[in-house]
């Protein structure tokens, strides 16, 4: 129930964009040399201390489907190029690829897209990563399709087997494809057991396990590349003690491993510091290498290719402007924190799919077509023979386009080569990359007041208070609303403040939330104040009888100022066909009744009164239903 004050009428300043720098890029830049910083389009702070084989990783999985679909890559200068010396010359030295078993429709025998990266498709890549003087990481899936925390199904092939049969399986299938990269000259540096395998892999659950699984996938790798490293990949490091967890758990079932990985988006995995503080436990406790094997950022807000993007707002604890700086930003902020690792255990960073870019068509159907045809999509419908969540009528593009590190066209994005000026630092002309909105709530007859300042963010991380003007439309905010000021800063920057004004309820308690006994009186039987599903939150003023009844909840409000208010209230209800329901509010001047509407289940009605406080400042609330039928039923706030 609610008895709001009614002041003047509604006017709202209109809203117009804060004015953003753009950064550039395709700056050339000297940084094979460990002294800096240089000049460039971005500005990114040298890492202290970098080793000279930090590993400036990235995952290009999709990159034989973007290319078979008519994507073209090309250089700083604008120049078509090879992807894989664009990334070489850009800092590179470490190309990550996803193997799926069997990635293909049993039936049609179409791919399932994401790259259809089976053995053979992977040994390409990783060879043309290799011709580029790159390493390889073969990230070994052990399904048909995408593996992760929500799902890590085994393929096809294996998912009748036994868990000895699978360990068996997982040996013999790890071993044939890294015999085929090794017969074809592919550098493999390192080799992942599985992927984000929190909790499962191949349709294997708990470690003890899943450890089966990892040792005979790890005895493999040291059977065709014995110095190559072996990884096993974990996510979710903001959850306390998980990591901990699983690597006492490994050591206690005696895997042979040598690099603990995890996955780290800012939008979901805590912060940077905790990064840190979790693989350092995991360093000095249990004796293992680390690294991130997986990290991005956005560039922009826009999607790129008609799918939705996989992430289209900023959320979580590590917040960075959404541009190609702070693209830069986060992945030196990410090389910073493996770095830190205790133990001089970090190796480096892998960024997850920095090319997958939208593919050629002028509509949507045109591009559709090609993720069909060619797998250069997020999954094809092929895919929902394996996995229940793949699509079933259009195939879908990639949901990863505004957060790659090349532009729509191919060109590359500066912030490709954060991880070579992470080495040496970047700096570039200092510009705003962004002004602060404020917020500010105030109830109506209240006196609104905006910030004096604002915070205005630079490229180079730094931050400044600067004074801001606000537009004079004050004096007309005074209804209830949401209301957009617009001002500028001291330094011209535009800025916008929301004003969120409302309506103060003078009615105590007034859903009944706290103790039913203040200020409420009830009376009459059938009725009560009670926790209840029907009202508009977790308790009501209730009522039924098999019997006919009456009853009603009142309240007294004193020392209101005299004038106009609105008296309101929640109802819902049914098996009502006679009797009166009302909002009632008596007050020195009148008695005001409204009926409260009771339909049927499932459907809430707000009724409202108008009603004027007298001189004495008092008005008595109250909700009534006389004479009811029986089985009448229904709940007000």
């Amino acid at each position: 129930m609610k008895l709001h004050h009614r002041l003047g009428a509604v006017t709202a300043a209109t809203a117009v964009a804060a004015t953003v720098a753009t950064l550039f890029t395709g700056v050339g830049a000297a940084y094979a040399a460990d002294d800096g910083p240089v000049d460039a389009g971005i500005t990114v702070a040298k890492i202290p201390g970098l080793p000279a084989d930090f590993i400036n990783g990235v995952d290009v999985s999709s990159i034989l489907s973007e290319e078979e679909s008519g994507v073209v890559f090309r250089d700083f200068d604008g120049n078509i190029a090879d992807p894989f010396d664009v990334l070489a010359e850009a800092g590179i030295n470490y190309v990550r690829v996803r193997v799926w078993n069997d990635p293909y429709n049993s039936v049609t025998h179409i791919g399932y897209g994401a790259g259809n990266t089976d053995a053979a498709r992977a040994t390409v890549i990783a060879e043309r990563a290799t011709e580029a003087g790159m390493k390889v990481l073969v990230d070994f899936h052990y399904s048909d399709f995408w593996a992760d925390p929500s799902k890590q199904k085994a393929p096809k092939a294996w998912a009748s087997m036994t868990l000895a049969q699978k360990a068996t399986a997982t040996h013999d299938y790890t071993a044939a494809t890294l015999q085929g990269m090794k017969d074809a000259g592919v550098d493999v540096g390192m080799v992942q057991i599985g992927n984000e395998t929190n909790g499962a892999v191949a349709g294997v659950s708990g470690i003890p396990n899943m450890a089966q699984i990892f040792s005979a996938g790890s005895a493999a790798v040291r059977e065709v590349y014995p110095s190559a490293l072996v990884a096993l990949h974990f996510t979710n490091p903001e959850t306390a003690n998980r990591y901990t967890g699983y690597a006492s758990a490994l050591q206690t079932a005696g895997v042979d491993y040598d690099v603990f990985a995890s996955s780290y988006y800012p939008y979901w995995h805590g912060t940077l510091a905790n990064l840190t503080s979790v693989l350092s436990t995991i360093a000095t406790t249990y004796g293992k290498k680390v690294m991130v094997a997986e990290t991005s950022y956005m560039n922009t807000l826009a999607d790129g290719d008609g799918t939705a993007n996989s992430v289209s707002a900023v959320a979580g604890i590590e917040v960075y402007p959404v541009s190609v700086q702070g693209q830069a930003t986060e992945i030196r902020d990410v090389m910073n924190a493996v770095n830190n690792v205790s133990n001089n255990a970090g190796l480096g960073v892998f960024y997850w799919e920095p090319a997958w870019i939208p593919v050629p068509g002028a509509t949507l159907a045109a591009r559709q077509a090609l993720w069909a045809q060619y797998g250069s999509g997020w999954a094809t419908t092929a895919a929902a023979e394996y996995d229940s969540g793949a699509p079933t009528t259009n195939a879908e593009g990639s949901g990863w386009d505004n957060q790659a590190l090349f532009a729509l066209d191919g060109t590359p994005l500066e912030s490709l080569r954060a991880f070579a000026y992470a080495r040496t630092g970047a700096l570039a002309p200092k510009t705003m990359t962004s002004v602060s909105s404020p917020t500010v709530s105030f109830a109506v007859g209240s006196t609104v007041t905006l910030p004096s300042t604002v915070t205005v963010s630079y490229n180079d991380s730094t931050t400044e208070s600067q004074a801001v003007t606000w537009d004079d439309v004050l004096p007309w905010i005074t209804s209830a609303g949401t209301y957009t000021v617009n001002g500028v800063t001291s330094a011209g920057y535009a800025t916008t403040a929301t004003v969120n004004l409302t309506l103060t309820n003078y009615v105590v308690n007034p859903g009944f939330e706290n103790s039913a006994s203040t200020p409420w009186t009830a009376s009459g039987t059938g009725c009560s104040i009670k926790a209840t599903t029907d009202g508009n939150g977790a308790k009501a003023f209730a009522f039924y009888r098999n019997a006919a009844l009456t009853c009603s909840v009142t309240q007294t409000i004193t020392g209101l100022t005299a004038g106009t208010y609105t008296l309101s209230a929640m109802s819902h209800g049914g098996a009502y066909t006679s009797g009166t329901l009302q909002l009632r509010g008596v007050t020195s001047v009148d008695t005001y009744n409204t009926p409260l509407v009771i339909t049927a289940f499932g459907e809430r009605h707000t009724s409202s009164e108008l009603v004027e406080v007298g001189s004495n400042g008092q008005i008595v609330v109250s909700g009534q239903i006389a004479a009811a039928n029986a089985n009448a039923w229904g709940a007000f706030d």
